[in-house]
């Protein structure tokens, strides 16, 4: 099956953030996949008290840039799922899980997003 994850194309265009892609759709074998992979990854970014300010959302767009799977630790374990959503929106990520109070994030870095001939599998394996 040659299918790509995500499409790469522009959602909108922050001022902040420069243009967005649209989030990748992955099926629950996929996340499961990615869940397996981020377990012996540190949290690269925690939300503090604040929330999900500019500041953070920017820190996140750069880890995913850079890394394309992270783990984003949130402090206040109440609103942990509204940020873990938060933060995947504004940055055009997936949210693989949230386990305990750190939240999966992955996005395809949009070159590689954009390869032909590229399916799931071979992005995932």
């Amino acid at each position: 099956m040659e299918n790509k994850i995500g499409s790469g194309q522009p959602v909108a265009d922050s001022p902040e953030q420069g243009p967005r892609l649209e989030p990748p759709r992955l099926t629950g074998k996929q996340r499961k996949i990615l869940r397996g992979r981020a377990h012996q990854l540190p949290a690269v970014v925690l939300v503090g008290q604040q929330g999900t300010t500019p500041a953070v959302i920017r820190a996140v767009d750069e880890a995913l840039a850079a890394h394309e799977l992270i783990k984003v630790r949130c402090r206040r374990p109440e609103d942990k799922r509204r940020w873990a959503e938060e933060l995947a929106a504004a940055t055009g990520a997936a949210l693989c899980g949230l386990i305990g109070h750190t939240a999966i994030l992955y996005r395809p870095r949009p070159q590689e997003a954009e390869q032909a001939g590229r399916s799931k599998r071979e992005i995932l394996e």
